[in-house]
């Protein structure tokens, strides 16, 4: 054995280094390849032109007025308002849903399980129970915009100051709490429902679907900063949560402090999530369908480019759902419904073709 020659590289000149470099440079960054870089900016090219069809359409396809006319811009303004409070629930869906999956280290849950859809048809149903449909049409006001706002956000304090900061703390356990009050929120709510009348129960049922029709401009001056505030923070903290997204432990290892962003990160998730709630309503499937689309597209777990893909790609399946909803099916309904039937087969796609979740 010792007289066996061992072969030792001996070339150490600079066309190998530059090789090795070249090597290491191919393998770094958020992709694993050139060819991912660019699926990924063609990705984004595609859902750009495809949202900025599909806005144009809802601004001008059925509009009476001539184009170019005064009463054409004034309808194209009505309609805009519509857009806009598409966009903002596109950006607090997809951005929060994102964010809350990687903190908690869970792909299949979504920022509904803490109770905001249930707190939500708690105060409406609530409303109606107590002051009838008077009080619930009263109630469409900024003070109460303002309200719901503050008790949904105030909600998810409580539960993390409770359960997230003590010597104890444990993110499941806080996940286990919010759906147990959840589904208490909810039954609470079926009971009341269960004493209104039949027009009391058609009118509420129409307020607790998810609906751009809800939403009024005057509530943007405060629905706005809030949510390009809380995204801002999601993105400065992008580098954070690429390493949250490996775990705890590792997190913790790598020197981030997991508790301190874990929790700014809920928060954030809370403020997004009640004011697209409180805006429009509930939007059960929108956030989880709009994650999976972004996992499978994004070809990176750098979330840098997963948060504003995804909120692109939220942006472009609810123009594209209420074009279709009004303008070919001619259906005044809630988009809601489109949203979950193609929300469920992808869903069932991604599971039958990976095999696990």
């Amino acid at each position: 054995m010792l007289g066996k020659q061992i072969d030792v590289p001996t070339d150490f000149g600079p066309a190998a280094v530059a090789a090795g470099d070249s090597g290491r440079r191919r393998s770094a960054g958020a992709f694993d390849s050139p060819k991912a870089a660019r699926r990924f900016w063609i990705t984004v090219a595609v859902l750009v032109v495809a949202s900025a069809v599909s806005t144009l359409g809802l601004l001008s396809y059925g509009n009476p007025m001539p184009f170019g006319s005064s009463r054409f811009w004034l309808i194209a303004e009505r309609r805009a308002d519509a857009v806009i409070a598409m966009a903002v629930v596109a950006l607090c869906q997809a951005t929060a849903t994102v964010a809350f999956q990687t903190v908690t280290n869970n792909k299949i849950i979504t920022p509904g399980v803490m109770g905001f859809q249930s707190l939500y048809a708690a105060l409406h149903t609530g409303t109606v129970y107590f002051f009838g449909v008077t009080g619930l049409l009263n109630a469409r006001s900024f003070t109460m915009f303002l309200v719901q706002i503050a008790l949904m956000v105030g909600f998810s304090l409580v539960l993390y100051s409770w359960l997230l900061t003590g010597k104890h703390a444990n993110m499941h356990v806080m996940l286990l709490v919010g759906i147990v009050i959840g589904g208490g929120l909810g039954s609470v709510s079926t009971f009341m429902q269960r004493m209104l009348t039949p027009s009391e129960f058609d009118i509420l049922t129409a307020r607790l679907f998810g609906s751009v029709n809800n939403a009024d401009s005057d509530y943007y001056p405060v629905a706005l900063p809030l949510v390009f505030g809380a995204c801002a923070v999601l993105f400065l903290l992008a580098r954070k949560l690429n390493v949250i997204g490996l775990g705890r432990d590792v997190a913790e290892n790598l020197g981030v402090n997991y508790k301190q962003v874990s929790i700014t990160v809920l928060v954030m998730v809370s403020i997004l999530t009640a004011v697209s709630t409180a805006l429009v309503g509930p939007m059960v499937f929108l956030g989880f369908l709009v994650a999976m689309l972004t996992y499978q597209f994004a070809n990176t777990y750098d979330h840098k480019y997963l948060l504003p893909l995804s909120a692109l790609l939220a942006y472009m399946v609810l123009t594209v759902a209420y074009f279709l909803m009004y303008h070919v099916f001619e259906a005044q309904g809630v988009v809601s419904i489109i949203i979950e039937l193609v929300g469920a087969v992808v869903f069932l796609f991604v599971i039958l073709r990976k095999g696990s979740l």
